[in-house]
C-alpha cells in the first residue's frame, strides 16, 4: 500500500458538516461505473488542502493506495501538462519509468489499465479547471478523487458527486483555532483584543496561523497594545484593517534579509524551491539564507509541508502569501532587486544543469560554453561519477544527477522561458542541452518541443552556427517521435544548411557527424532504410577519423540495425557484433544490452540459436539489474520465441520454458498497464 500524505497539521478545527457529507457520500457510492469526485472549493487560505488530506487519512484503511498530486507543481504559464501529472501517478502506482507510454492518449489508456481494479484515493490540489481533472480520474468506480480548487468545477463531466463550498470560519471557531495556535493567557485576559485579531483574519485559517505566530513573537506586549499599534498605523495610512494588514505587520517585523527573500521568492523559477536555489536567489550566502528561511517559517510565511513530505528539501510559499509577497516586491521595483536576483538564480541553474547533465550522461557533444560558479551560491552537492573506480558508485552518482534533472525540470523549463524573454541566448542554449538529456530519459514530456523551438529562435537570433545546428537537431527528434515527420525534416534541412558555416575543428566535425546521424534516424522513422544506411555509414567514418570511439560504436550499431531491416543478415551480424563488443569494452551498460538483444535477434534469424540464447540471457540479467521493465519484456518475448522454436523441433521442456517466459513478460505488462 502506498500512502502519499504529509504529516497531520498541529491544529485543525470545525468543518464537521463538510466531513460528514464527504464520508456519507463515500458510503453511499456503490456499484457506480465512475469514481466518486469530492470537490472542495473556496478562496485561498480556507484550509481546503488540509481538509482534503484529513478526509484521505480517514479513508486510507479502506483503500489500496492513497495518492496526492499538486497541479501547481506542473503548472507553467498557467497551464498544466496532464501527461506529466499522469506520469507521476503511474510511477506512484509502481509503473517502471522506462515503461511509461510516450503519447498522451496511450498514457491515458495505461492509467486506466493500471487503475481498473484498484480502490484508490487520489487527492488533487490547486485545480483550476475541470479539464485538468478528467484525465486523472481512475477507471475504477470504487475509487475516490478529492479535488481542492478555488472555485466550483462546474464544467466537470457529469459534475462532482459532492460539491463542498467552504465558507470562512465563524468567529467562535476562528477564536478556538487562534487559541490553539497561540496558547497564551493574553487571549483570555483581553478578550476584546483577541476578538479584534479574529475579525482581522476574516475567518481564514491561513491568516489565523500567521496572526497567531505574530502574537507569539511579541510575548511581553499586551495584546491591546499590539492591536492599537497596528490600527494607528493603518489609520495614518488611511487603510482599513483586514487579512492583508496582518500579513503586512508580520512582514514589517522581518529582518532585512528575510524580508528581501520573501519579496524574491514569488519570482523564483518554478513553484517550489530548495535551500540551494533560494540561496542563489537571495545572493547573500548559505548561512544568511538559512537564517532567513527559518525566520519565514517562524513567522508562518513559509510552507514546509512539501519539505516534510518529500526527500529533496522542497519548500513553497503558499498561494495567498505568494500574492502578498508579489505586492510587497512591487514597492521595490525601482531598485531592480527582482531582475538582478532572477539573473543570478538563472545563471546558477544553468551551471547546476550543466553539471548534472555531464554526471548523468557522461562526456558528450555539447555546443554551449560551461558556466562558472555563482558568487555566494554553492553548487548542489552532486558527485562526479568519473572520479570513482567503483562501477556501482559511478552508477549511483549518475542516477542521482539524473534525478536532480527530473526534480528541477519545471524550474529549468521556467528558466529557458525567462532567459529567452530577456534575450539571454547563451543561457537558453546552455539550458536546453541538459533538458535534452532529461527528455531522452523521459520521452513522454510534451513541453520540450516548445522549449527547443525557443532554443532554435535564440540560436538564429545570436547568429551562432553551432548553436543553430544543434538546437535544430534537438527539436527534430521530438517532432518525428510525435509523428510530425515533415516538420522534423524542415528542421534537419535547416541544420544541414548551416553545416557550411562551421569550421574544421574536431568539435565541428563531431557536430557534422551528429547531424548526419539525426538525418539517418529521420530516414529510419520514414522507413527509408537505404538513405538511413548511407547516413549512418558516413557519420561513422567521421567519428573514426577523429578518434571518437563512442560515436563510432553508436553508428556501427545503427548500421547493423538498418542492415537487418534490409535483410542483409550476415552484414547485420558483423556490425552488431562489433558494436556489442565495443559497448562492453566502453562499459556502456544500456547499449551493451541493446546491442546484445539486437545481435541475438539477427543470430536467431540466421539459425545460430545457442549464441542468441546466451546474448538474450545476459541482456535479461542486465535489464533486471537496472530494473528496466520494458527491456525485460523484450528479452523475455525473444526467449519465449526461441523456446517455442525449440519446442517445435521436439526439444523436451521447451514449451514449458516458453510458457514461463510469456507469463513473466505478461506479469510485467500488467504491472505497468501495458495490455
Amino acid at each position: 500500500m502506498r500512502v502519499e500524505l504529509p504529516p497531520e497539521p498541529m491544529h485543525f478545527v470545525n468543518r464537521e458538516e463538510e466531513k460528514a457529507r464527504a464520508f456519507r457520500a463515500v458510503e453511499e457510492w456503490q456499484g457506480r461505473s465512475r469514481p466518486l469526485v469530492l470537490s472542495l472549493s473556496g478562496p485561498g487560505g480556507l484550509g481546503k488542502t488540509e481538509l482534503a488530506f484529513l478526509i484521505a487519512r480517514k479513508l486510507r484503511d479502506s483503500f489500496s493506495d492513497v495518492l496526492s498530486v499538486d497541479l501547481d507543481d506542473f503548472r507553467v504559464g498557467g497551464a498544466v501538462d496532464p501527461g506529466e501529472v499522469l506520469a507521476q501517478l503511474l510511477l506512484s502506482l509502481g509503473v517502471e519509468p522506462d515503461s511509461l507510454e510516450r503519447q498522451f492518449k496511450a498514457r491515458c489508456r495505461q492509467y486506466w489499465n493500471v487503475t481498473s481494479d484498484r480502490r484508490l484515493v487520489v487527492v488533487v490540489d490547486n485545480a483550476r479547471y475541470a479539464s485538468e481533472i478528467v484525465p486523472l480520474l481512475p477507471a475504477s468506480g470504487s475509487s475516490v478523487v478529492i479535488v481542492a480548487s478555488h472555485g466550483p468545477l462546474y464544467d466537470l463531466e457529469d459534475g462532482a458527486a459532492v460539491d463542498l463550498v467552504l465558507p470562512p470560519l465563524e468567529d467562535p471557531v476562528a477564536a478556538e483555532l487562534l487559541e490553539l495556535i497561540v496558547r497564551d493567557r493574553r487571549l483570555t485576559t483581553d478578550p476584546e483584543a483577541a476578538r479584534a485579531v479574529v475579525r482581522m483574519c476574516d475567518g481564514l485559517p491561513a491568516a489565523l496561523h500567521v496572526a497567531g505566530r505574530w502574537v507569539r513573537s511579541h510575548p511581553l506586549r499586551p495584546l491591546s497594545r499590539l492591536i492599537a499599534e497596528l490600527r494607528a498605523e493603518l489609520d495614518e495610512k488611511g487603510v482599513s484593517s483586514g487579512v492583508e494588514d496582518i500579513w503586512d505587520a508580520v512582514y514589517r517585523s522581518l529582518s532585512s534579509s528575510a524580508a528581501l527573500l520573501y519579496r524574491l521568492l514569488p519570482h523564483h523559477p518554478g513553484s517550489t524551491f530548495t535551500h540551494e536555489s533560494a540561496t542563489a536567489l537571495l545572493g547573500l550566502g548559505p548561512e544568511v539564507c538559512q537564517d532567513a528561511l527559518e525566520e519565514l517559517v517562524t513567522a508562518g510565511l513559509l510552507d514546509l509541508r512539501k519539505m516534510q513530505f518529500a526527500d529533496d528539501g522542497r519548500m513553497r510559499l503558499p498561494g495567498p502569501l505568494n500574492a502578498h509577497a508579489r505586492r510587497r516586491a512591487r514597492d521595490h521595483e525601482a531598485h531592480g532587486e527582482t531582475a538582478e536576483a532572477q539573473k543570478r538564480v538563472l545563471s546558477w541553474f544553468v551551471r547546476q544543469a550543466q553539471l548534472a547533465d555531464r554526471f548523468a550522461a557522461g562526456r558528450r557533444l555539447v555546443v554551449a560554453d560551461g558556466f562558472g560558479p555563482v558568487p555566494d551560491a554553492p553548487d548542489v552537492p552532486l558527485d562526479d561519477p568519473a572520479r570513482s573506480e567503483d562501477r556501482s558508485v559511478r552508477t549511483a552518482r549518475a542516477e542521482r544527477a539524473a534525478r536532480w534533472l527530473y526534480a528541477e525540470r519545471h524550474a529549468l523549463f521556467a528558466c529557458v522561458r525567462l532567459a529567452h524573454g530577456r534575450g539571454m541566448d547563451a543561457e537558453v542554449v546552455a539550458l536546453c542541452e541538459p533538458v535534452w538529456t532529461y527528455a531522452m530519459d523521459h520521452p513522454h514530456a510534451s513541453d520540450v518541443t516548445e522549449l527547443f523551438r525557443l532554443a532554435v529562435t535564440s540560436a538564429l537570433r545570436s547568429g551562432n552556427a553551432s548553436w543553430t545546428v544543434r538546437m535544430r537537431c534537438q527539436l527534430a527528434r521530438p517532432l518525428w517521435e510525435s509523428g510530425r515527420l515533415a516538420d522534423a525534416g524542415r528542421e534537419l534541412d535547416g541544420a544541414i544548411a548551416a553545416l557550411d558555416l562551421l569550421g574544421d575543428s574536431e568539435a565541428d566535425r563531431r557536430l557534422r557527424a551528429s547531424t548526419i546521424e539525426f538525418r539517418g534516424m529521420l530516414s529510419s522513422a520514414r522507413g527509408d532504410w537505404n538513405a538511413a544506411a548511407a547516413d549512418f555509414a558516413r557519420s561513422r567514418e567521421v567519428h573514426l577519423a577523429i578518434g571518437n570511439d563512442y560515436g563510432a560504436m553508436l553508428q556501427t550499431y545503427r548500421s547493423g540495425q538498418v542492415s537487418a531491416e534490409l535483410g542483409d543478415l550476415e552484414e547485420a551480424a558483423r556490425l552488431l557484433s562489433e558494436a556489442h563488443d565495443a559497448a562492453v569494452a566502453q562499459d556502456r551498460a544500456r547499449l551493451s544490452a541493446r546491442t546484445g538483444l539486437a545481435l541475438g535477434g539477427v543470430l536467431q534469424r540466421l539459425g545460430r540459436t545457442d549464441e542468441a540464447r546466451g546474448l538474450y540471457e545476459r541482456s535479461l540479467e542486465g535489464a533486471r539489474r537496472r530494473g528496466s521493465g520494458s527491456e525485460q519484456v523484450r528479452v523475455l518475448d525473444a526467449l519465449a520465441e526461441l523456446a517455442e522454436l525449440a519446442g517445435a523441433e521436439g526439444a523436451e521442456g521447451a514449451n514449458t520454458e516458453a510458457d514461463g517466459h510469456r507469463a513473466a513478460a505478461e506479469a510485467i505488462r500488467r504491472r505497468n498497464g501495458l495490455f
